[in-house]
C-alpha cells in the first residue's frame, strides 16, 4: 500500500498544480480581456485562451485533484483531523470559484461582460490566499 499512497499523492499534487496554474491565469485572462473592444480580433482570441484553459487544462485538473485527493482520504485516517477538515472547505471554496470563473468566462464568451478589469485583479488574489492557507494546513498541520 505504502507504494500506490505515494503515486497517488505525487499524482494528487500534479493535478492540484495543473488546477492552480489555470486558477491564477484565468483571471489574468479576463483583466486583459477588458480592454479588448467586444467583437474584436484580440477579444476573440482571449475567448479561445479562455475556453481552452478552463476546459482542456482547468476542469480535468480539477477533476483528477478531486479524485487523487479522495482516493488518498480513503487510503488514510487523514479525513479524521480538524486540519484535514479546515483543507477540506477551502478546497470546496476554491471548487466554488472555479465555477465562477467559468460563469465570468461565459459572459466574455457572449460579450456581455459588465465589470471592471479591477475587479478580476482582486478575484485573481483569492485562489492564491486559498492556495496559501491549504499549503500551510497540510504541511504544517497547525491543529
Amino acid at each position: 500500500m505504502v507504494e500506490s499512497y505515494q503515486w497517488i499523492k505525487a499524482f494528487h499534487l500534479i493535478s492540484v498544480i495543473a488546477w492552480m496554474a489555470g486558477m491564477l491565469y484565468l483571471p489574468r485572462l479576463f483583466v486583459y480581456h477588458c480592454d479588448a473592444a467586444p467583437g474584436s480580433d484580440k477579444s476573440e482570441t482571449f475567448k479561445v485562451m479562455e475556453r481552452r484553459l478552463l476546459r482542456g487544462i482547468m476542469g480535468p485538473a480539477m477533476i483528477l485533484a478531486w479524485l487523487f485527493g479522495l482516493w488518498l482520504l480513503y487510503l488514510s485516517e487523514a479525513w479524521k483531523e480538524p486540519w484535514m477538515m479546515a483543507k477540506f472547505a477551502l478546497v470546496v471554496v476554491m471548487t466554488a470559484m472555479h465555477h465562477l470563473f467559468a460563469l465570468w468566462r461565459k459572459d466574455f464568451e457572449a460579450d456581455r461582460n459588465k465589470r471592471p478589469a479591477r475587479f478580476y485583479r482582486i478575484a485573481n488574489e483569492v485562489p492564491t490566499v486559498m492556495l496559501i492557507g491549504i499549503v500551510i494546513l497540510v504541511i504544517v498541520q497547525p491543529f
